[in-house]
């Protein structure tokens, strides 16, 4: 199989360049300085166990030539451009007659449970990828991933549930380039899990390090109950501890630790969104719809959104007014 990783920063390019380095047919998707950087230079990964530099095929978009029939598409762009991406790739035309929507496997990479969905509208084949993946993109054409002794534990199955054949060539691949693959008929569970999880990003974008425990331990407890009045099933912490063991470990690269989650690196980098709206932003509307107060997750939201507009810093956003903010 043929990979087109579309969108190659934190996830995308560690998944990008081990994928390549295993020898598989892969092809990156991004745009700006970054993707001038991967054209000129290639894509360099810095990990605990030391720096390879790939020249990978990098593109902006689809053009006239068709796909190749075998081309897998992997979408690791973050939540809130997942729309964008589909419809660039949906109608691509592809080897042998119809489009990437009608033929094509897509395989989503990415943080959120909303993604599937809007896939599914456009595409007849969506693969869901639960990611545990500790990596950062901060600079054009550069990569840092932090993950130990495996770089990243994505769990892949098919979408609304089930697994198939492309479910298991795709896990063979990604298991040969170092990753670990579980296929889990049950993904979506997994997927909703880290959603819980990835609750306390906004908070780490908005204050760096030092989350405040109660607002942590505030924003889960409505996703919980969010979840729960929904009467949509989740992994624990405890079930997910246990899957990941000591396979995903987090290690310092070059003697620097992980700066921060994905959301933080979108306000580090001033790129004027962030993913809050699909994160904290699910739990909101599971919330509305099923009579859950969320406030604590709504005020993230907000307070995300703000940030990312007004480019405050990463860690720059006040305690006390996130906290007058939730009431």
């Amino acid at each position: 199989m043929r990979y087109l990783i579309i969108g190659a920063g934190a996830v995308g390019g560690t998944i990008g360049v081990r994928l390549g380095e295993a020898g598989r047919d892969v092809t990156l998707v991004a745009r700006g300085a970054h993707l001038a950087a991967l054209q000129q230079r290639g894509l360099t990964l810095r990990t605990p166990d030391g720096t390879v530099t790939r020249r990978l095929p990098a593109v902006a978009g689809p053009d006239e030539r068709p796909l190749p029939a075998d081309t897998v598409l992997v979408l690791t762009v973050k939540s809130q451009d997942t729309e964008a991406a589909l419809a660039t790739w949906v109608d691509a035309p592809v080897e042998g007659g119809g489009t990437a929507g009608e033929r094509l496997p897509i395989v989503l990479a990415q943080n959120g449970v909303a993604n599937e969905r809007a896939a599914l509208r456009l595409f007849a084949r969506v693969h869901p990828v639960c990611v545990w993946l500790p990596a950062t993109h901060l600079e054009p054409g550069v990569v840092v991933a932090n993950g130990y002794p495996h770089p990243g534990m994505l769990h892949l199955g098919r979408y609304p549930s089930g697994s198939d054949d492309t479910s298991r060539a795709v896990a063979g691949d990604l298991t040969a380039a170092g990753f670990v693959a579980p296929v889990r008929d049950d993904v979506m569970r997994w997927k909703y899990g880290k959603l819980l999880g990835n609750l306390v990003n906004g908070l780490q974008a908005l204050f760096g390090r030092d989350v405040p425990e109660p607002l942590a331990k505030r924003v889960r407890a409505e996703g919980e109950a969010a979840l729960a009045a929904a009467g949509i099933p989740h992994t624990t912490e405890d079930e997910e501890a246990a899957g990941r063991g000591d396979q995903v470990q987090h290690r310092p690269v070059d003697g620097e630790e992980r700066a921060g989650g994905s959301t933080w690196q979108s306000l580090a980098r001033g790129t004027g969104s962030a993913e809050a709206d699909h994160l904290n932003g699910e739990i909101v509307l599971l919330g509305r719809l099923h009579g859950v107060p969320t406030p604590a997750n709504a005020a993230v939201q907000a307070a995300v959104r703000r940030a990312a507009r007004e480019r405050i810093p990463a860690g720059g956003f006040p305690v006390a007014e996130l906290e007058k903010m939730v009431g």
